[in-house]
């Protein structure tokens, strides 16, 4: 087998549903292997079926673990994957542990290296995703990157151009191929007509009590004002809410309505009809701003430079007590409406892929 797509989180499966089907309609055999980095391989099942994913050829059940051991434990997994399946080109999507072993295993047995994302960068030094995905794109013989500002990036850090190819974001891709699952997506019930839009699972904010109070307590506020909350809490942050005796803040509030993590087509429903997110995830800073809603972004700094300049991306910090200042200056002068196109491509980045990828096999 020429092809595989390596994955092991639920955000990069998301990026292989508009990825399979180029690929399938360029006629390109591939196979998936799942690394197990999510080790809840049930909810990875749903998430297989939503998007419409062939089943995997390998699941290498890593599961949890320190940052050594679980990356070492996958290298050891796909290098016996891919002299398995006579692998030449392995794509890898995203910035996770995951991608960086998957390439390390690789680019060691003379595996090809495909980084899809390529370019991004925080620039926090100290993030395990700020490392992988500098490491992955100096090992990898293609480079898609998303935008222009992470072409410029790889360029800066003197990788051959050659190499680099502009292609568009897929995850951009996907927001199109799936318009219409998103817009019959449905809400949970108790959504009210103004809502904000919330995600919080990064441990720079809640593996601290400060930051996270901060947090609680401007989410309350914006509530107080009569504002619903709408928040799935991720399972980290849950265990950190109950720890630090924050969660009946919440769960006690008429106009927070608190979720199970949901699905990838209730989340983009949700980004879109809501009156601002705010998050700290990545790609939910970006999806917002491609649905048209404002987004307070809860980190030091973005990758996605360009929901910044759009005047659509507000950077309040990692545990900001300014939330609630931001949230009402949006509400009272929300952004100007303005046109996106061309920003993240033009819907095609999977097809560029499929086809570069099936130029150099031929």
């Amino acid at each position: 087998m020429d092809i595989v797509f390596v994955v092991g989180t639920r955000p990069q499966l998301i990026k292989l549903a508009s990825l399979v089907r180029a690929f399938n309609k360029k006629g390109l055999e591939y196979g998936i292997i799942h690394t197990g980095q999510h080790y809840d391989y049930e909810m990875d099942k749903i998430f297989f079926e939503e998007l419409g994913l062939p089943e995997p050829i390998e699941y290498l059940g890593v599961g949890s673990g320190s940052h050594g051991e679980q990356t070492g434990k996958i290298i050891i997994g796909v290098e016996k994957a891919y002299l398995k399946h006579g692998v030449k080109i392995a794509v890898i999507p995203g910035d996770t542990n995951s991608a960086l072993a998957a390439g390390i295993g690789g680019v060691k047995i003379g595996v090809e290296i495909a980084h899809v994302e390529a370019g991004l960068r925080s620039f926090e030094y100290y993030m395990a995703e700020e490392i992988n995905r500098r490491v992955l794109d100096h090992i990898s013989t293609f480079l898609f990157p998303p935008t222009v500002y992470a072409y410029m990036n790889l360029l800066k850090e003197g990788i051959d151009f050659s190499r680099i190819f502009l292609v568009g974001d897929v995850m951009y891709d996907n927001i199109l191929l799936f318009k219409k699952q998103i817009e019959r997506a449905k809400l949970p019930e108790c959504i009210k007509e103004e809502y904000v839009y919330v995600t919080c699972h990064r441990a720079e904010n809640v593996d601290f009590l400060e930051r996270l109070k901060n947090i609680i307590y401007s989410l309350k506020k914006i509530a107080d004002e009569g504002y619903q909350i709408v928040y799935p809490i991720h399972p980290r942050a849950y265990r950190r809410l109950l720890d630090y005796g924050l969660y009946s803040v919440l769960e006690k509030h008429d106009n927070i309505c608190l979720l199970r993590p949901v699905s990838y087509f209730t989340s983009l429903k949700l980004a879109s009809q809501a009156l601002v997110t705010i998050t700290d995830s990545g790609g939910l800073q970006k999806e917002s701003f491609i649905l048209g809603t404002p987004v307070i972004t809860m980190r030091n700094t973005t990758e996605w430079i360009e929901t910044v300049e759009y005047g659509w991306n507000f950077i309040v910090g990692y545990g900001s007590s300014r939330i609630y200042e931001v949230f009402k200056n949006i509400v009272e002068n929300p952004p100007k409406k303005t046109s996106i196109e061309g920003v993240y491509g033009d819907g095609k980045a999977s097809i560029r892929i499929a086809d570069i990828i099936k130029k150099y096999l031929n």
